[in-house]
């Protein structure tokens, strides 16, 4: 992620944790599946990027072993310096700004960072840079483009509220730069880039208590900024996250695509 006053999911709301273990329970297994499919394991060098919470981190430390190393960085490591002892290495850093922290990594892993970075091309090539021959690239972001809606089963005026708070939030995405549509574009970048190798999946969540919990962080965490675009009202958020705890709506994510590639 980069440095910016404008960005949307301030890692030190207190809303954030909840929202980084609600990504963790929807996406760790698709992320841990593609890093065990590259053969991460003892002694590898690992740069995860924008690492917000600790769960991805942990799994690299595990893996590499006391041989190995994981430098996580974010533009915030509030949250993932618990998680600061050998082998890991947290570190404040900038990738849409900044030089690499470091280079001949095994693996550079960036999961739900480049959407929301103004200058991606320039973060893409950094983290390029930063592999070793034959090290592994693999980027995971969502693409809301092609999936826009929260309901994509909009029977009722419940689901039709939430398809609109979720339109509102698109566009304060949209407004601080995020590419709605970049998850998609990953594999041409990738081999755009010289990667060799190129491959990429999606996941699909369409309803879970960890959709659920992801909602009602995430509509708590943009409050403010809808009711001061005049995208919601306060009755309107109120009534939705009633509805949201409830339980009784099939809450959805944007598609997430993991696209992984070589350094030749």
């Amino acid at each position: 992620m980069t440095r910016s006053d404008g960005y949307l999911l301030d890692n030190r709301q207190n809303e954030a944790g909840q929202r980084f273990d609600a990504f963790a329970a929807l996406f760790d297994p698709t992320t841990f599946r593609h890093l065990e499919g590259v053969g991460v394991g003892p002694g590898w060098h690992c740069w995860e990027v924008g690492a917000g919470g600790t769960s991805v981190v942990s799994w690299l430390a595990e893996k590499a072993g006391p041989t190995g190393k994981v430098v996580a960085t974010d533009i915030d490591t509030s949250l993932v310096s618990a998680v600061a002892h050998p082998p890991v290495e947290v570190r404040v850093h900038d990738v849409g700004t900044e030089e690499p922290p470091g280079e001949g990594f095994d693996l550079v892993h960036a999961r739900l960072v480049l959407v929301h970075v103004p200058d991606r091309e320039r973060a893409l090539r950094s983290m390029i840079q930063a592999l070793r021959p034959g090290g592994w690239l693999l980027l995971e972001d969502a693409d809301p483009a092609l999936q826009p809606l929260i309901c994509p089963d909009e029977y009722g005026p419940e689901q039709q509220l939430a398809n609109r708070l979720r339109q509102g939030f698109r566009k304060l995405l949209a407004e601080r730069g995020a590419d709605l549509s970049y998850g998609r574009k990953l594999p041409r970048l990738l081999r755009e880039a010289g990667l060799v190798g190129v491959e990429a999946d999606a996941y699909f969540p369409v309803t879970s208590p960890a959709c659920t919990a992801l909602e009602a962080a995430t509509v708590r965490q943009i409050r403010a900024r809808l009711v001061a675009a005049d995208l919601a009202t306060d009755e309107e958020i109120d009534q939705h996250l009633a509805n949201v705890e409830a339980g009784s709506m099939d809450l959805a994510t944007a598609p997430m695509i993991s696209a992984w590639g070589r350094k030749a």
